[in-house]
């Protein structure tokens, strides 16, 4: 069994263990899953990193047999010095945090009660680098207790031995010198069966990792020469889009900004942040409603702040009832207007397209020079009126827009509404962009359809995610596929940014001599002729029928 399968039963492994004691599919399934695996990722990337610190005391530790008892043997004031020399973003944790030390105590009274006060101490020792924030600067902790999800109390204890059970036979050390395509399979794994729309009103909509790949090399290309990009996600979710990104650029050579109002995103998301060496972004990763109340502001806190790179994937109708007031009043803000409350409610048939709102404040938040890629519903693209015809008459006559792929249907797993890429750079002051083109992709044909469980679904191939990142970045013309255009072909065409309404309609003519076309025509009137008599003969039959009928 190879590294990947090894993780994957991992995770399959706690899964089951969840359901043994009632857990499956329960509210509180997802955090269990994601701290145990974090909490086991943690202590072996703690155990590697006292390894290899290059002082003596690691090396006494690295040539142990067993090196959980030679870090406890330790002198506290030696712990304490080799604790000092760790990277930042490697946990501090105490012999008593360690896997081993819970797995060697699994017989003692109130098992339970320990395991939970253990995942309470890492994360209290831990709380400056390893926790997010809310809007309010609430400090929301790496883990917490986890046994008190089980309501039948008498077998807490044994729910914990459980979860340990499953850890202390694995290593997560030989994937350290894995990378980014590794953990992005491995998360993606992780979440599958939390990715649907049962979210509640924001639900957590996972970003196909091939969208996800397409729109990260298409934002940043092959530059080399990046560096402290501030990329930023304002629906961030699990950070599938913004891992992406981090990635493309370089993770030691960009900061990562997100807020989202959901607590399993934010929870997912650190993980996220962890797994791919990121750990230094973490005190950005903040929870809450970005449209009422957007965290990341500029230095003086008095306008928003402006990213190198944005990408979204934002929700696309949500009834945001409770908060319309406070979002409509930030005119200035939300400049193409807010969706009004629509006079019937039903939670399961939202209405208002909450992605404008989203659209506009990408727009605001992008630098001079930035780039961004946004998800919309593919409707938006050829909108002639309303807010949805306002941003994209803005887009285009404010020359911001400068590409946009229309996806295949149902690629996205949890929305059936077909889906399109936007792509904008917002113009430099004097910049001319007047020459500027945009490349239009329809991309709508295609995809390979698959079987997952009893769910249809779509992906595209590594060949099709090629086709369409050289096609948009080396602007090429494709009949059926692809146009570049200019901004003033945009306004004649009402500012649509749909391929298929440039693409040249080509009628094909066969030479043919007037005997062929002769004979051709007295073949149709022949056929004709022939299925005429024999409707005149149907009705003839009717007739018949109906005249013999009589009332009994």
């Amino acid at each position: 069994m190879d590294l990947r399968e090894k993780t994957f039963r991992l995770i399959d492994d706690l899964k089951l263990t969840c359901q043994s004691y009632g857990l499956g599919n329960d509210g509180n399934e997802y955090k269990i899953i994601t701290q145990m695996f974090l909490y086991k990722f943690l202590n072996d990337k703690f155990g590697y990193a006292i390894k290899h610190t290059c002082t003596d005391l690691s090396m006494i530790i690295a040539h142990s047999d067993k090196w959980e008892e030679a870090y406890a043997g330790l002198q506290p004031e030696e712990r304490e010095e080799l604790l000092y020399a760790l990277d930042p973003n490697v946990p501090k944790l105490q012999p008593q945090h360690l896997i081993s030390y819970l797995w060697n105590n699994q017989t003692k009274g109130e098992f339970d009660a320990l395991f939970d006060s253990t995942m309470e101490a890492i994360a209290h020792d831990n709380i400056d680098i390893f926790s997010t924030q809310t809007t309010e600067r609430t400090r929301i902790p790496i883990f917490e207790p986890l046994t008190v999800f089980v309501t039948d109390t008498a077998k807490r204890a044994d729910f914990a031995r459980a979860l340990i059970d499953k850890l202390v036979n694995f290593s997560f050390e030989e994937t350290f010198e894995e990378h980014y395509d590794f953990f992005a399979a491995i998360f993606e794994h992780l979440i599958k069966d939390y990715n649907t729309d049962s979210g509640g009103k924001y639900a957590e909509y996972y970003t196909p990792h091939s969208i996800a790949t397409i729109m990260a090399r298409l934002l940043v290309g092959d530059n080399p020469d990046l560096r402290g990009m501030e990329v930023y996600d304002p629906s961030a979710g699990t950070g599938t889009l913004l891992m992406a990104l981090a990635h493309q650029i370089g993770e030691e050579r960009c900061t990562i900004y997100s807020q989202d109002i959901s607590q399993r995103s934010n929870k997912m998301l650190k993980l996220n942040l962890i797994l791919n060496n990121l750990v230094h972004s973490l005190d950005n990763a903040i929870q809450g409603d970005t449209l009422t109340a957007p965290y990341h502001k500029n230095d003086a806190g008095t306008a928003l702040r402006q990213f190198d790179f944005i990408v979204s994937n934002p929700p696309f109708k949500v009834d945001f009832v409770d908060t319309h007031k406070a979002v409509a009043a930030q005119t200035a803000r939300f400049w193409a207007g807010v969706p009004n409350v629509p006079k019937e409610i039903n939670p399961k048939k939202p209405k208002m397209a909450i992605y404008t709102c989203f659209l506009q404040h990408v727009i605001n938040s992008l630098k001079p020079g930035g780039k961004a890629a946004i998800v919309v519903p593919t409707g938006f693209i050829t909108a002639k009126s309303g807010i949805e015809g306002k941003i994209l008459k803005h887009i285009v006559e404010n020359h911001i827009v400068y590409g946009c792929i229309s996806m295949p249907s149902n690629v996205f797993a949890t929305t059936g509404t077909n889906v399109s890429v936007v792509f904008l750079q917002k113009p430099k002051a004097g910049e001319d962009t007047s020459n500027r083109k945009i490349t239009l992709i329809d991309a709508s044909k295609l995809g390979e359809e698959y079987k997952e469980g009893n769910n249809q679904k779509l992906r595209l191939r590594d060949e099709e995610i090629s086709k369409i990142v050289d096609t948009f970045a080396n602007q090429q013309a494709e009949d059926g596929f692809s146009v570049v255009v200019s901004y003033d072909e945009l306004m004649e065409k009402g500012c649509s940014l749909s391929a298929g309404q440039y693409f040249d309609i080509k009628i094909e003519y066969i030479d043919i001599t007037a005997e062929e076309f002769a004979s051709r025509i007295n073949g149709y009137k022949q056929t004709l002729a022939s299925q005429f008599a024999e409707s005149r003969q149907l009705e003839d039959e009717i007739m018949n029928q109906l005249a013999s009928l009589k009332l009994a």
